[in-house]
């Protein structure tokens, strides 16, 4: 069995610890945080062992989950790291892109298995529309949010919009080209609202949209590619595939009726399979680490979304100034 702790249990490592109870493979060594009642509260609803320390949790465990807040990510990684212990840690991978490249060189050279925790990419609507997923050359999420002061330590790009960045680098598989964004701070001094357009190196775009100032929750995203649309409700685990059907041509003439076209037009109805995403990953984890799976969602693969998130906030920067000075 691999030996698994959970490093800080704030709202997050709480449910890392809920479910690394009965991961398969995993045993659930125990907790820590630096928060000594929190810690109490948490080891005694799950009944998991509190540990004392980081360094006393760190020495007990193969594997471990960063769940402390992202400015404290690549302190406690790396100690992890230096003790030989695997590790999920969560999004993003850390605070700056120098902190990322430390933590991701540590574990190559240490041979140290580590996945950055973006658990969208195990939401059933998204594994449900992979087989359906070719060459998208459109790209448009919005992620809305109510607003919650948890996550405000950092800017809406890496709180919310920082998944949709992962999910869009990973499906297009093509580097950025070229990038623009803008943002407004509306409750706290960093953007709370964001939207940025990425232009990549084999001409597909995505635009994405982030809000944690909505009276109301979304998380939604479309695929536009020459085989057809894809829509996709990630909350609810949903969604639908629209194409032409095969070996079916559009009739002639300058008028179609909504008839006519659901006569030729294939909808294909997209369903996860209810398992909970977080579930999915912690359990898609420990597989890597015992070397029984692939890696979904590698260190490198955090930092790359790192790097761009930080390149849309220079830019969200820059516009902001530029307005400044605009009104001057």
């Amino acid at each position: 069995m691999t030996r698994a702790g959970v490093l800080g249990v704030g709202s997050l490592g709480f449910h890392h610890a809920r479910i690394l109870r009965d991961v398969s493979g995993a045993e659930m060594a125990g907790v820590w945080d630096d928060d000594p009642a929190r810690l109490a509260h948490v080891a005694q609803e799950l009944g998991v062992r509190a540990f004392r320390s980081r360094d006393e949790l760190l020495e007990s465990v193969d594997a471990a989950v960063v769940a402390v807040p992202t400015t404290a990510h690549a302190e406690v990684a790396l100690a992890a790291l230096h003790a030989g212990v695997h590790l999920l840690i969560e999004k993003p991978i850390a605070h700056t892109l120098e902190e990322a490249n430390a933590i991701v060189s540590t574990a190559a050279a240490k041979g140290l298995t580590v996945q950055t925790g973006h658990v969208e990419r195990f939401n059933g609507a998204l594994r449900a529309c992979e087989p359906y997923l070719e060459d998208p050359r459109f790209v448009e999420s919005h992620r809305l949010a109510p607003f919650n002061p948890r996550g405000t330590d950092v800017a809406v790009v890496l709180d919310l919009m920082i998944h949709d960045i992962d999910l869009v680098l990973g499906l297009v598989g093509r580097g950025v080209e070229s990038l623009d964004a803008i943002g407004v701070p509306v409750l706290t001094p960093s953007a709370d609202i964001a939207n940025a357009r990425i232009n990549f190196e084999n001409g597909a775009v995505a635009n994405i949209t982030a809000s944690r100032v909505s009276f109301e929750k979304m998380r939604k995203v479309r695929f536009f590619q020459q085989s057809g649309y894809i829509s996709l409700d990630l909350a609810a685990g949903t969604g639908e595939f629209l194409r032409l059907k095969p070996g079916a041509r559009l009739p002639e003439g300058s008028e179609l009726g909504m008839a006519a076209l659901l006569g030729v037009v294939e909808r294909v109805e997209l369903k996860g399979d209810g398992a909970e995403p977080l579930r999915a990953e912690l359990e898609a984890w420990v597989k890597a680490v015992r070397g029984e799976g692939p890696l979904v969602v590698s260190g490198e693969a955090g930092r790359d979304a790192l790097a761009v998130a930080l390149r849309i906030m220079e830019r969200i920067e820059q516009h902001a100034a530029a307005g400044l000075a605009a009104r001057a």
